[in-house]
């Protein structure tokens, strides 16, 4: 999925970006597809219902509402970023939100 270092040894943590751009309908096709793929391996590994999103969110034990929440994040984040003249990527903004909300495979 990724040659970026910042994933090494750490596979779910892209797979939580995923899940966040997908949270945020930024998610590319091309993921898209290859993470529906990966669906029925990712339910066999996390549980779920066999979407690869819904593994994703099983394996954290995110509440239910968790997509919506991500929405009103990244909605209030952009505010703040435009009212500062900053560009926020919905990359940036997947980093930033697994990097702040995410600690040892545990979601606070």
């Amino acid at each position: 999925m990724s040659t970026d270092p910042r994933y090494d040894g750490q596979p779910l943590l892209r797979l939580l970006e995923l899940y966040v751009l997908w949270a945020i309908g930024e998610l590319s096709q091309e993921s898209e597809d290859g993470l529906k793929k990966m669906g029925p391996k990712l339910q066999s590994i996390y549980g779920g219902d066999g979407q690869w999103h819904d593994a994703i969110a099983q394996s954290m034990h995110m509440p239910e509402g968790m997509p919506a929440a991500i929405r009103d994040m990244w909605a209030r984040n952009l505010k703040i970023a435009r009212d500062n003249d900053v560009t926020l990527t919905p990359q940036k903004f997947a980093e930033m939100f697994v990097d702040e909300n995410f600690v040892g495979g545990t979601f606070f």
